[in-house]
């Protein structure tokens, strides 16, 4: 099977890659080769272009500015947009102008489609209430993939906060939960959706190969947790205090508008890949944390 993946130098991208590369033959698509090589297996094509025709069974289509990284000024918010919805765009095209089809295209997207759902258990054909920044975001990045309907089965990853050992946001936590500076983001009571990056590759693949999938799948472990409950296990996997808080306004005071992602609420419940028979091998925050603190 000829895979082409968009994104592949990211967390998810080089995790899956990795995983699979035994099994596939991988593409690519890279402005920068040189660099690219230096994070992926020796064997993978790289392309700096979409081909004019498809070649590819399956387009997995992870591209994106990372969202948290920058402050949210207007001019990063247009390049968190344009960099998911321009290549979604080009992917699209060029599947409706091939001669060959590829048989399905799998698009990221986020549970920030959901925008602030309280406690309440949500699930992929929930109404959505709430609008902000990132459900505009993931709302026109689906509807611009969906359009490949009419060619191939499309799967859409809302995807939650993904926790590795060489990435992501529990990188990022690592360094103040050990020296003791760890603690609870605001009130601490607001819901995370969060899953295995193991969880993560899995879920992508079992998508490839369950072929009634379709549509808008949750990628978040059945086991949402609250902020402080998240603070509390991390701090007791690295045996530190977690007495420290972040207030809200701080929060604000920093990120800005990106102090939402931190903030709001969201209890995401993966319905439709437990309703195909998917197996969660991280449900619990606990063994999750247990499992990559010992890869670190």
């Amino acid at each position: 099977m000829k895979i082409l993946v968009t994104g592949g130098t990211g967390l998810i991208g080089r995790h899956f890659i990795s995983a699979f590369n035994h099994k596939y033959q991988f593409t690519v698509l890279t402005r920068n080769t040189q660099k690219a090589q230096l994070y992926l297996p020796k064997n993978i094509e790289f392309i700096e272009q979409l081909p004019e025709q498809n070649y590819f069974d399956v387009i997995i289509n992870l591209a994106g500015e990372p969202i948290i990284d920058k402050r949210w000024s207007r001019a990063q918010k247009e390049n968190i947009c344009q960099s998911r919805w321009n290549i979604t765009e080009k992917i699209v095209e060029m599947i409706a102008r091939a001669t060959d089809k590829p048989s399905c295209l799998i698009s990221g997207s986020a549970i920030g489609y959901y925008g602030e759902t309280g406690a309440v258990s949500t699930h992929e054909d929930a109404k959505v209430t709430h609008s902000d920044f990132a459900h505009t975001l993931c709302q026109k990045w689906e509807e611009l993939a969906l359009k490949a309907k009419e060619h191939c089965r499309v799967v859409l990853l809302r995807t939650g906060i993904v926790l590795a050992s060489d990435g992501g946001a529990l990188e990022k936590m690592r360094l103040p939960f050990s020296l003791g500076l760890g603690g609870k983001l605001g009130n601490g009571q607001q819901y995370m959706s969060w899953i295995h990056i193991d969880d993560m590759i899995h879920a992508i693949h079992f998508s490839v190969q369950i072929k009634c999938i379709e549509g808008a799948i949750n990628c978040t472990s059945p086991k949402a947790i609250t902020n402080e409950v998240f603070t509390k296990a991390l701090g007791k996997e690295v045996n530190r205090p977690t007495w420290f808080s972040v207030p809200a306004f701080v929060l604000n005071i920093l990120m800005g508008q990106g102090a939402e992602l931190l903030l709001t609420s969201q209890n995401i419940y993966p319905q439709k890949l437990l309703s195909h028979g998917f197996h969660f091998n991280h449900s619990d925050i606990e063994h999750a944390l247990a499992d990559l603190m010992t890869e670190s």
